[in-house]
């Protein structure tokens, strides 16, 4: 059973889609908005402070397996996004799924696809996928 969420998502990109319809602008579209989401995480460090990262080396014990490596390994992350910076996170994502879905579209790839193709393959090779 398909999800129209994702093809209702990329036809409307399709529609609305004017300017930017050449590939090279979409690609240089889709490095922009993936910067302005590293810009948005950063700020809410560096600008507002609800984020705090604590990093260190990783210490992973020799007789760790791999499945132990979910409980060992951690995000860095500490705190809780303000509502503010919650909102420009989510939005700058967003912005990475139009620019996702535009290249689909112009490509003639269809994204939902892409989705179910990705989650059967993590599916298939679970904690071996290492993505």
């Amino acid at each position: 059973m398909k999800n129209t969420a994702y093809d209702d998502f990329q036809r409307t990109v399709s529609e609305v889609l004017v300017c930017n319809r050449s590939v090279l602008d979409v690609l240089a579209k889709t490095q922009e908005a993936n910067a302005r989401l590293n810009r948005a995480v950063i700020k809410t460090v560096t600008s507002c402070g609800c984020l705090r990262i604590n990093a260190r080396k990783k210490e992973i014990p020799p007789d760790a397996t791999l499945a132990d490596l979910r409980h060992l390994l951690e995000s860095h992350l500490a705190g809780e996004m303000c509502g503010e910076c919650r909102e420009a996170v989510e939005n700058a994502i967003g912005r990475c799924l139009f620019y996702l879905a535009a290249l689909c579209d112009l490509l003639d790839l269809n994204l939902e696809d892409i989705v179910a193709k990705e989650q059967k393959q993590l599916r298939i090779l679970g904690i071996y996928n290492l993505a």
